[in-house]
């Protein structure tokens, strides 16, 4: 495996804005606006948001992912020890390399610091890959969570927070 390393980042920073650009571009493809439900930079930027970057051996940006914590975007909303999993993407020429399950294992373990104890997560059908991905690391299904109806084009997953992080790694 190709040297990776994973930190929590400010998501405002040119590489990152263009892995965001890119992960807008490729669900443009899959999905209609009304079925979206991206955060901005300004969002992710705010206090109880986990924001994380794996990085390469040259310090490029190879992918990158968030955390919401309970509370952090819609404090009308707070749910305890909750968070939200958002804007997962690797660059596909990275793929398959363990990007994602470095950057997941970051995520959950710099929540669990935080008191999280539950992920959950919206994505959408037409993302075989990504439902795969976030089962094969211990999320299952479950109906529409805080704002969310249920939907077509939305599939919702949630894990709870018990042990070690995903593949094992230690936090940030």
């Amino acid at each position: 495996m190709p040297s990776i390393t994973v930190q929590l980042e400010p998501p405002d920073q040119p590489e990152v804005r263009a892995l965001i650009a890119a992960l807008d571009a490729y669900q443009d493809t899959l999905y209609p606006p009304e079925a979206r439900y991206a955060l901005d930079l300004s969002a992710l930027a705010q206090a109880g948001v986990l924001f994380a970057v794996a990085r390469g051996a040259e310090g490029q940006a190879l992918g990158c992912g968030a955390v919401v914590l309970s509370g952090a975007v819609a404090p009308e909303h707070p749910n305890g020890d909750q968070g939200e999993l958002k804007r997962m993407f690797v660059q596909p020429a990275q793929r398959g390399l363990g990007v994602a399950g470095r950057v997941l294992a970051a995520l959950e373990a710099a929540a669990m610091a935080r008191g999280c104890r539950w992920l959950q997560l919206e994505t959408g059908p037409r993302q075989p890959e990504a439902i795969a991905f976030y089962a094969k690391h211990g999320f299952e299904r479950c109906g529409a969570f805080g704002d969310y109806a249920e939907h077509p084009l939305s599939v919702f997953m949630r894990k709870a927070l018990t042990g070690p992080p995903a593949g094992g790694l230690s936090p940030l």
